[in-house]
């Protein structure tokens, strides 16, 4: 048994100690590389028997694919190792929003260090239906889609709602489920995180944090396209108006 395929997650935490040590490659000696390898076989992606093989996330094995991220840098001119697709894309990612993958590898740290993402199982939709990940890591859509489907979050934006006399209807494409499923359809709409994890941190949830939509519009904003795997309603309202708003909420 091979250890297997690489995540998307775990190059990313690979590749932000890239940038901490200005791309120099890690080695297995170094105390910081092999405190990676602990924490990346702490990760709960890889289940069974992997765990048991000692190359598994070794600090060696580290060690090798740190040099294959360097190498897949674009505009490197360096004998080149063989990485494979998802390690170009990871390395092309951190060249062209290294500000924006760096805030992803620390929320995903934090997520780890916090107990948080380890106890949370898998979720339904943080796999794209061709098998495909969310450009910052299959663990921070996990963990925002679980935020998401809080019985007790979704309650109390559903009474905030309508303290404010607002209609419970889908801010992007305004539909309304009571008015058009009558009283099977009555209070019933579904709760979007309007930033990312890696872009609003692992903090608490608040309520301004959240828009309702429809499920259809919903699965739109997690839906990963060229590139971007979360849209804020606002954003998706641009895309299906042509670039039209109505300013509405967020």
């Amino acid at each position: 048994m091979r250890s297997p395929a690489w995540t998307r997650d775990e190059l990313l935490l690979i590749c932000s100690r890239l940038v901490n040590s200005d791309w120099r490659q890690l080695r297995a000696y170094q105390a910081s590389t092999q405190e990676l390898a602990e924490l990346l076989r702490s990760l709960p992606l890889h289940l069974g028997a992997a765990h048991e093989l000692p190359e598994f996330r070794s600090a060696t094995s580290v060690s090798r694919k740190s040099a294959d991220l360097i190498t897949s840098r674009p505009g490197y001119t360096g004998p080149a190792t063989r990485g494979g697709q998802l390690t170009r894309e990871i390395a092309e990612a951190f060249s062209a929003r290294e500000a924006e993958m760096m805030q992803a590898a620390r929320a995903l740290e934090a997520g780890i260090s916090s107990g948080a993402l380890v106890q949370i199982p898998e979720q339904p939709d943080e796999m794209g239906e061709d098998g495909s990940t969310a450009p910052e890591g299959r663990l921070l859509a996990r963990w925002a889609i679980f935020r998401e489907r809080n019985p007790r979050l979704r309650k109390q934006k559903i009474a905030e709602t309508k303290r404010l006399g607002q209609p419970l209807q889908c801010s992007v494409c305004d539909f309304h489920f009571g008015e058009k499923y009558g009283a099977l359809g009555a209070d019933y709409i579904e709760v979007h995180h309007v930033l990312p994890l890696h872009a609003a941190g692992p903090r608490e949830t608040r309520l301004e944090d959240l828009a309702l939509l429809c499920a259809n519009c919903h699965r739109m904003c997690h839906r990963s396209h060229q590139g971007t795997s979360w849209r804020t309603p606002d954003a998706l309202r641009r895309e299906i108006t042509g670039g039209e708003t109505d300013g509405g909420s967020p």
